[in-house]
């Protein structure tokens, strides 16, 4: 049997907690407060908040699956350098709970945002009467609750066994966590590459593409990997972690960084090779969606901004190793990574015009409070 000898150093957020309960609670109450005044004063319609609130949704369940992957990756492959910095990954593997109180409103505004739930549309589109028993309202309701719950019970039973170590110090639970990661992560690609399809690429249903799922997990991994390095700092800036996270540890997440971002453009590239070396329209109707009036800019700030200029800006080691220079690009990806949602979200019902709106900011600082809580 394996022997595991563990020394245990506590770090915990003690006079932070308020600050950060405040910071979160502010954000929240002017997200919320926003989203009000646009609705009733700025006469924003329920189709344009559901719109930014799916995209909203979208980026904090994407940056929770980065980190259940991350927390079941390093425990699959015994990883040790992780070690002080997975009680991050692990809180935010953890609030899936909360990301399904944030699935409520889409759930309860599925014909607002989906056009095969509105009601006669299936009857009077053959394409989708072939698809009505998948695409139907209750059964994806159903589905969106089992994906949910999936990785609930895997960032719950994660986090809980890590903290129990924390006040045991029980090298068992280390092995016990080993031994269910493995199918655990077997569990979380199927329930992500479902919820892709069904969440992203059923906005357009006449559209399909079997490697969409694997693009919005890169995405989801990139995300993960540009927020922690701001978490960290952030934890160092108000004396936490001052010896126990080195510049080591920042130059392998700026390493894990710039290999998911490669990654993500791979993805991304194959995707759109494949479909526009077949031109077949029912394929390539979805991309000239994106490539059609103001979506043609947008399309290229994605491609430079989500790869080319981060790839340059990572590739030298300073770059990794240099703390403030790592935190502008982890930073910009941030960004990206919501330009990239709402590239793949808001063409569908916004064809020709980039929507951009203030709603846009106020549902993200809505979810961002309530998940910092």
């Amino acid at each position: 049997m394996r022997t595991t000898d563990i020394t245990i150093d506590r770090h915990e957020l003690g006079e932070l907690a308020p600050l950060l309960l405040k910071v979160a609670g502010a954000s929240l109450v002017i997200g919320l407060a926003g989203i009000a005044v646009m609705a009733t004063v700025g006469g924003r319609s329920l189709d344009r908040i559901l719109q930014s609130w799916l995209v909203g949704f979208a980026f904090f369940l994407t940056l929770s699956l980065g980190a259940l992957f991350f927390v079941l990756l390093h425990h699959v492959t015994r990883a040790g350098w992780s070690v002080v910095l997975r009680r991050l990954a692990e809180g935010m593997a953890a609030l899936f709970p909360l990301l399904a109180v944030f699935a409520i409103p889409i759930v309860l505004g599925l014909p607002h945002l989906y056009h095969w739930a509105e009601p006669g549309v299936v009857a009077h589109d053959p394409v989708l009467a072939g698809k009505a028993v998948w695409l139907d309202p209750t059964f994806f309701t159903v589905r969106l609750g089992v994906y949910l719950l999936v990785w609930s019970v895997l960032g719950i039973y994660l986090f809980s066994r890590s903290v129990r170590q924390d006040a045991t110090g029980d090298p068992q639970l280390t092995i016990t966590m080993e031994k269910r990661s493995a199918p655990g992560m077997l569990l979380f690609a199927l329930a992500l590459n479902f919820c892709a399809f069904d969440l992203l690429m059923s906005l357009d249903p006449h559209w399909f593409s079997t490697i969409f799922g694997v693009y919005i997990f890169a995405g989801s991994v990139v995300v993960f990997y540009a927020v922690m390095p701001h978490l960290t700092h952030w934890l160092q800036h108000h004396k936490e972690l001052l010896h126990t996270v080195t510049v080591e540890h920042f130059h392998d997440l700026g390493k894990m960084l710039f290999a998911f971002v490669v990654f993500w453009a791979y993805i991304a590239f194959s995707q759109y090779m494949l479909i526009w070396y077949g031109n077949l329209p029912e394929e390539t109707e979805w991309f000239l969606k994106r490539q059609t009036g103001q979506w043609t800019a947008f399309s290229l700030l994605l491609a430079f901004g989500h790869f080319v200029i981060p790839f340059l800006l990572l590739l030298p080691r300073s770059s990794k190793r240099k703390i403030h220079r790592l935190l502008l690009v982890s930073a910009w990806l941030v960004l990206m990574h919501w330009v990239d949602l709402y590239w793949i979200v808001m063409p569908e019902f916004s064809p020709g015009k980039v929507p951009l709106d203030p709603v846009d900011l106020f549902v993200m600082l809505t979810m961002a409070g309530a998940y910092g809580m």
